[in-house]
């Protein structure tokens, strides 16, 4: 299981701080995104934009996650 800290919209929208998703070591961000809106629907409309950080770096679609990496889900932020 991979435990993912969700922030601001993703947390109230999921109604958690944090969830754990079913997870294969070094699988990557976009099968994160397909997992995210699988196992939250909620979280669905948000996922495609969600910006994804492993061990506190934002990374890309295409990044991998290991299984022991911190990962955690930020809404993009507006304002002015």
């Amino acid at each position: 299981m991979l435990q993912i800290k969700l922030f601001a919209r993703a947390k109230e929208l999921a109604g958690a701080a944090a969830i754990e998703i079913i997870w294969n070591d070094g699988e990557t961000v976009t099968r994160l995104r397909e997992r995210l809106g699988e196992q939250v629907p909620a979280l669905k409309p948000l996922v495609p934009r969600l910006l994804v950080a492993v061990n506190r770096d934002y990374v890309k679609d295409d990044a991998v996650i290991r299984l022991t990496d911190e990962v955690a889900c930020f809404p993009p932020v507006s304002g002015g």
